[in-house]
């Protein structure tokens, strides 16, 4: 199981795309949830997905699976579970790439700001 919770803002998710391990190894579900802090592989089991898939072996990462784009329109943290392989003894995942667009960047507001015309000796010991 995989959680990204540290996005820069907001996003929108077009699809995602994930590149397996070879000789069986590569994933063959994806179970997706988002905006859920805190899963850990025994919630991922008994909880609803926001959406499925059934993966194909991708060794190229060429293949794309599309979301439910009105499902993924602000995601803020994503979990991505992988409860199956294709048979290997272990489920290896090389690259997950995500398609969208960041809705709008967050920033912090400063606080208190002090510009110096002229600087004031003391202040620089």
């Amino acid at each position: 199981m995989i959680s990204y919770d540290r996005f820069t803002s907001d996003v929108k998710i077009k699809s995602i795309s994930v590149v397996g391990g070879a000789d069986g190894t590569s994933p063959s579900k994806l179970r997706v949830f988002i905006n859920r802090e805190g899963i850990d592989f025994s919630d991922a089991q008994s909880m609803q997905p926001v959406q499925e898939w059934e993966l194909v072996e991708n060794l190229q990462g060429v293949l794309e699976y599309q979301t439910r784009y009105s499902k993924f329109q602000s995601v803020a943290n994503i979990t991505l579970h992988f409860p199956e392989s294709f048979g290997g003894d272990t489920t290896q995942i090389h690259y997950i790439g995500f398609k969208g667009e960041a809705t709008q960047l967050k920033r912090d507001v400063v606080a208190t700001i002090v510009y110096e015309i002229t600087p004031n000796p003391s202040d620089h010991k």
